[in-house]
């Protein structure tokens, strides 16, 4: 019996061992297929390129790219930078957008020659891994009126003479730190947005464990600091030669994003990389401040031009829509407000040129509001946020050109006399429009008939009267010819 029992046992054990080999080789794909195709189901990464100067355009950019990558189930975002700085608004909507990310950010400095300056040294700091390229730098992150930009002159210039270049990093002498440095020459407001800029970049060096020091001194000093010297100062994770190495190097590393923590696995995972689509491309073309003053202007024009020749329709409508999107673009932008009233009262001025006497006063005030508000429109030294001085001139003197153009235009038509040709009247055909009223030939004239007129009716005009047409109906304009010519020789009397 115990044999017979052991016997039993090993049968069903090897008919257990036959069902699930059979099992296993006739599901689809098989074991091997399935280890061939783990690398396909990696998680993929996002390369979201930050060029250029920060501004509404690439902070919508960028977080259109968090979005798409956080639906796309991607393991890592790699924002690569290459910036001067930007507007302080978009700058800080971006690092919301890294804080609140639940997919890891990796701020990469790419490629050689790149430079992460100013906003772009907040938004590394902001991410949660930061890598940079060889021949990279970053830094000079002072605070510039409302944005962040560069380095502010009067800083720079009165900065005490001890303190050390850009390239001895975050050491400093004992017993002193950054925050002791003494401001001079700064008034109120320039020392709270530089507290504000420090406080706001020690914060974020804080919470991913960065150099915090230094990044204090890059806020009150505006230093600097290559590739090498920021990963031996702990400013950055890593230095990597390009995508492919960056991603080999953060292969297994362990990152907090959002509360959760999650291991990465890159060094097989595709990468997808976001190019700029129109939105972005018609974002940036109309907060350009340049095209903003442009379409502005036209705006202005086009509905000026409307206005004083009801009908046209055209520069109405094309006006309407520069103007809106011209307003669209300024709200984006940190403007003056004074220099904006002073540019319509410029464009204001000199259209008045057109239609009052004023002997070229009103236009030449008018071209001195128009330039000097042109100035002041944009309020910030920000690089790639002004409007250029040559463009300011070429503006200006169109629209100087245009004013005094209209008006000597308006001065010859005024001393040409009035003249009413009756050749050019007699025998053209009109339409009754009214009970005594016809138009001919585009015009509203008085008429008066022999034969009863109705309104629509077709008339031929016979002859004129002072400012009164005298009309038959149309089709027994042949029982009465026309006057004969003033000109025309007159035959012999019998």
């Amino acid at each position: 019996m115990n044999a017979q029992a052991s016997f039993a046992r090993r049968l069903a054990a090897v008919l257990l061992l036959i069902v699930g080999m059979t099992l296993a080789l006739a599901q689809p794909g098989g074991t091997a297929e399935r280890t061939r195709a783990q690398p396909a189901a990696v998680a993929p990464v996002y390369l979201i390129p930050l060029k250029g100067a920060v501004g509404p355009a690439s902070a919508s950019f960028v977080r259109r790219g968090f979005e798409q990558a956080r639906q796309a189930g991607a393991q890592l975002i790699v924002l690569e930078m290459d910036t001067p700085g930007g507007l302080d608004p978009s700058m800080r909507q971006i690092i919301q957008d890294i804080l609140a990310s639940p997919v890891p950010v990796l701020s990469y400095v790419y490629p050689g020659g790149a430079r992460a300056a100013s906003a772009g040294t907040y938004i590394l700091y902001a991410s949660h891994l930061a890598a940079m390229a060889p021949g990279t730098n970053l830094g000079a992150a002072s605070p510039v009126r409302l944005g962040i930009g560069g380095p502010e002159r009067r800083e720079r210039a009165e900065r005490p003479a001890d303190s050390r270049p850009a390239s001895e990093g975050a050491a400093s002498a004992p017993g002193r730190t950054a925050p002791d440095r003494k401001e001079d020459g700064l008034d109120t407001l320039e020392r709270k947005q530089l507290h504000d800029a420090a406080a706001y970049i020690r914060g974020l060096a804080q919470l991913r464990g960065r150099n915090a020091e230094w990044a204090e001194r890059a806020v009150r000093e505006a230093v600097s600091l290559s590739a090498d010297e920021a990963a031996a100062q702990r400013v950055v994770d890593l230095i990597a030669p390009d995508v492919p190495a960056l991603l080999r190097a953060v292969d297994g590393r362990a990152v907090v994003a959002a509360g959760a923590s999650r291991t990465l696995r890159t060094a097989q995972a595709s990468v997808i990389e976001l190019e700029p689509d129109w939105r972005y491309r018609l974002l940036a073309v109309l907060t350009e401040p340049s095209v903003a003053l442009i379409l502005m202007m036209i705006g202005i024009y086009g509905l000026i031009f409307e206005f004083s020749t009801p009908g046209m329709v055209l520069p109405g409508v094309a006006g309407a829509i520069c103007l809106l999107l011209a307003l669209f673009a300024l709200q984006m932008l940190p403007i003056n407000y004074a220099g904006l009233a002073l540019i319509a009262l410029g464009i204001g001025c000199m259209v008045a040129e057109a239609f009052l006497p004023s002997f070229g006063a009103l236009g030449l005030g008018g071209i001195v509001a128009f330039a000097l508000g042109a100035v002041m429109l944009i309020d910030t030294d920000i690089p790639g946020f002004g409007v250029p001085l040559w463009m300011i001139g070429t503006l200006s003197l169109a629209a100087a050109a245009l004013s005094f153009g209209v008006s000597a235009a308006a001065v010859r038509a005024r001393r040409q006399p009035a003249v009413i040709a009756d050749t050019r009247l007699v025998g053209n055909a009109g339409l009754m429009i009214d009970e005594g009223w016809a138009e001919v030939q585009g015009e509203r004239w008085r008429v008066r008939s022999a034969a009863p007129l109705q309104t629509g009716q077709a008339v031929r005009v016979m002859g004129r009267d002072g400012l009164v047409l005298e009309v038959q109906p149309a089709d027994s304009s042949a029982a009465r010819p026309p006057p004969p010519s003033p000109t025309s020789p007159q035959g012999d009397r019998p």
